[in-house]
């Protein structure tokens, strides 16, 4: 019998992204792992994106697509020589389509500890809700 805890616990690597694009900056561009999330009037985007800033993310939206930038830089210590480094440095890049459903006007983003959160709040029209009957 295994214990399906640890069968689940899994090591994910870094990917690096195979665009079609051609790049403008030298260095690897990593896809973020991206946990997506729907209740009844918004969707919660988690992206994992550690060692990047505030400053050094990008999130950009035009024709209904939204795209994620965030750059990392290696730390750069002119005293020490590098021996052994298995923290990789470079760009993440991710690209999402949004659909009408999303009120594009109302979306929030938070990033914490290396995980970015978008909050997608859903428009009006598509949020559910129940119709109440009125009788005579």
């Amino acid at each position: 019998m295994t214990n399906t805890k640890t069968d689940e616990l899994q090591v994910n690597e870094k990917r690096e992204a195979a665009g079609p694009a051609e790049l403008t900056k030298p260095g690897p561009v990593f896809t973020p792992h991206v946990d997506i999330f729907e209740t009844e009037k918004d969707i919660a985007l988690s992206a994992d994106m550690p060692g990047v800033s505030a400053e050094n993310l990008d999130i950009d939206l035009r024709e209904n697509t939204l795209t994620l930038t965030g750059d990392i830089a290696g730390e750069n210590n002119n005293n020490e020589d590098r021996i052994y480094v298995e923290y990789k440095t470079g760009r993440y890049y991710r690209q999402f389509s949004l659909s009408g459903v999303i009120d594009q006007s109302k979306i929030d983003a938070r990033l914490n500890d290396g995980v970015l959160r978008l909050l997608l709040p859903k428009v009006e029209k598509a949020v559910p809700r129940q119709i109440s009957i009125k009788t005579g």
